[in-house]
């Protein structure tokens, strides 16, 4: 989820406003840029563990935990790449500056430590900037005793396990989310995701990347399936994070059916935002506290109760963006936001997928063929199933496998017309690796994890924590 950030005191007079806001998103081609978000589970390390720290446990925010993390970080450098963010006096987050300009690090609800990377020009800057933060926390997770894990879905902890961060939107939302769906809390608390952020060069272009992103967001969950535990148990599910999105909030997540239509545009996504409940309006300092309330009745006079007198600005819009959660979100670029959290060679993996489906013309087109195959509404039902089923979920006269390599296929022939190389010269298809083997009928995260479940680790779910640690 989002830092707060800088507020537009425009008054909105007319939506063609928000239109532009989506808008002045487009670019030229030579400004793509590929942008990689990533999210982690902190724990205490066993040899760490003592009087109110038990090993394998979330970290608390203080003492000890994600607050002295985030301050080891601020001095990093001297103080020089990152500029502290603070809420009502705690620190919430890092915006990158110098070196790190561009990124920032915030916390999820329940201290997932979140890097969002800059917007970078290749996948091999993608690479390197994830090595270099897992390097850059590692001293000071040692001095805490904390690791840190990507995977979908919290594996052991209960929600009264974990606590919650300091932060005011989360407070609002902790109290709307039970109104709204039985598992809100569980997305807050307990999952994970990497989402990879692409751009856009006008509507049409955005409406095409929006319609096979979308339609092909499901498979994308399939293959980056992390969480197939609950508690300390397997549960039935490969994705657990995915099948708490289909009861978070269905008014402001999952996959509109106007988005994958042909009249898709800026307009009909801000038409649509504008029906999504609203969370919060800041005011110098304070964060109202609106949930529920209508963003458009507000734009048409009818003020919610605590903003008698206000009206919306193009801040408050911006702000509104970043509480709709759909699949594939539309700001000032394209959000995919089905995958979960998983090995860092997979969340380089997601990020190549898109890229190389979505940034070349000619991939980009075989996939639109690919995705007109089937009906809008197959897709739909399909991300219902993948959440349990995974690749093996039914498609057509047999299962998802085969849509799956061929998805695959076409990212590495996008990546490869690419043609950007490393120092060893490598091109970027070398990050598509681990689905291939995937796509051939290898187990993917998930898989493998429940394996070793009823193997190796005969049935200590707690092994997975350690195994999948960056840090």
């Amino acid at each position: 989820m989002s830092n707060p950030g800088a507020l537009n005191a425009h008054v909105i007079e007319s939506p063609d406003q928000l239109v532009a806001v989506l808008a002045a998103g487009a670019r030229p081609r030579a400004q793509w840029r590929i942008g990689t978000e990533h999210e982690k589970f902190g724990f205490v390390k066993p040899d760490a563990a003592g009087p109110g720290r038990a090993a394998w446990s979330a970290p608390p925010y203080a003492p000890r935990g994600i607050e002295a993390l985030l301050r080891a970080l601020s001095a990093e450098g001297g103080g020089t790449q990152w500029q502290d963010i603070i809420d009502q006096g705690a620190l919430i987050g890092l915006k990158g500056q110098g070196a790190a300009k561009g990124g920032s690090i915030s916390l999820e609800p329940g201290g997932q430590f979140e890097l969002s990377g800059a917007p970078l020009i290749s996948l091999h800057d993608t690479a390197a900037e994830m090595a270099h933060h897992f390097e850059a926390i590692r001293p000071a997770c040692a001095e805490l005793g904390l690791g840190f894990a990507p995977l979908g879905f919290h594996p052991t902890a209960r929600r009264a396990d974990i606590p919650w961060m300091p932060k005011s939107r989360y407070a609002i939302m902790r109290d709307y989310m039970p109104r709204v769906g039985t598992l809100g809390l569980d997305m807050m608390l307990r999952t994970c995701t990497v989402q990879v952020n692409l751009d856009f060069g006008s509507e049409a272009d955005m409406a095409r990347k929006m319609r096979v992103s979308l339609a092909l967001q499901p498979v994308a969950t399939a293959l980056f399936a992390s969480s197939p535990f609950y508690e300390g148990h397997p549960n039935g599910f490969l994705s657990n994070r995915a099948r708490v999105w289909t009861d978070t909030d269905n008014a402001r997540a999952g996959m509109p059916r106007q988005f994958l239509e042909d009249g898709f545009s800026f307009a009909v996504y801000v038409q649509w935002l504008l029906d999504v409940p609203m969370y919060f309006v800041t005011r110098g300092e304070r964060m109202i506290n609106v949930a529920g309330h209508s963003f458009r009745d507000w734009l048409d006079g009818r003020c919610p109760p605590g903003l008698e007198g206000e009206r919306p600005t193009i801040g408050d819009f911006e702000d509104h963006l970043t509480t709709a959660f759909p699949d594939v979100r539309l700001k000032q670029f394209l959000e995919m936001r089905g995958a979960d959290a998983g090995s860092p060679a997979m969340m380089l993996a997601q990020s190549a997928l898109w890229t190389g489906l979505l940034y070349d013309d000619a991939t980009l087109l075989a996939a639109e063929k690919l995705v007109r195959e089937h009906g809008w509404d197959d897709y739909r039902t399909l991300r219902t199933a993948v959440p349990r089923q995974g690749l093996d979920a039914p498609w057509g006269q047999g299962t998802l496998r085969p849509l799956a390599a061929r998805m695959i296929a076409l990212a590495t022939d996008g990546l490869r017309a690419r043609a950007l190389r490393d120092g060893n010269g490598h091109d970027e298809t070398r990050y598509l690796a681990p689905l291939h083997e995937i796509a051939a009928g290898g187990p993917t995260q998930a898989e493998a994890f429940l394996a070793a479940y009823h193997g190796r680790w005969q049935g200590d779910v707690t092994h997975v924590l350690a195994e999948a640690s960056v840090v």
